[in-house]
């Protein structure tokens, strides 16, 4: 991953060399109650309003294939904020861990190809358009289905900064938490995306 970020970030220097382009949008997430996985974001229900980022990893124009981008900023306590960050893969206990480039945004099942730390053990995060403007979000463990925890809906095209950045390795939503080789592997590829933009700015909406 710090390996392509380098190469796109000295090819395309003065833009984010993943995910230059996309959408962004206010949202509401709304989680159910139910799940057994010791993390209270999963395990409780409750509503958040959440900023999505809907983009496309090299920024290459439909229908030519892509990797398809999905970012979602959730409110966590004394005002800060925690970043998941999702992408197209296949669906089956297999192929969840594979990469797999669409024809159209938002096509396509996304998740978090690498897994959060629970109390009860490593989970993946899933997610699926089921209308225009809705998403279903899902958990699972290795080997085993998707379990349904949220919606997602889309409320309004925001006209907040289209460059937006995102990065899960900051903060997590309670109770799920990153591996520290989880940690080292992406932190680093971030630095270098961070370090790619003209842009410089210190606000961390933008980091």
């Amino acid at each position: 991953m710090q390996t392509a970020t380098g190469v796109l970030a000295h090819l395309r220097p003065a833009d984010k060399p993943l995910h230059p382009h996309g959408t962004v949008h206010l949202a509401v997430l709304r989680r159910h109650p139910g799940a057994t996985t010791g993390a209270a974001f999963l395990d409780e229900g409750g509503s958040d309003e959440v900023v999505v980022r809907l983009s496309r990893a090299v920024g290459l124009p439909e229908p030519v294939p892509d990797i398809n981008g999905l970012a979602v900023r959730v409110p966590t306590s004394g005002g800060e904020h925690a970043d998941l960050l999702l992408a197209t893969t296949g669906h089956g206990r297999w192929t969840r861990f594979l990469l797999a480039p669409r024809t159209r945004l938002p096509d396509g099942f996304f998740n978090t190809l690498l897994p959060y730390r629970t109390p009860t053990g490593p989970v993946w995060l899933g997610a699926q358009l089921v209308d225009e403007a809705t998403w279903q979000l899902m958990w699972t463990r290795s080997g085993t289905d998707w379990t349904s925890f949220a919606t997602l809906e889309l409320i309004v095209e925001s006209d907040r900064d289209p460059m937006l950045s995102f990065d899960p390795t900051r903060s997590t939503p309670p109770g799920l938490e990153i591996y520290g080789w989880h940690r080292r592997l992406r932190a680093r590829a971030y630095a270098t995306a961070r370090r790619s933009r003209s842009r410089g700015s210190e606000d961390p909406r933008h980091e």
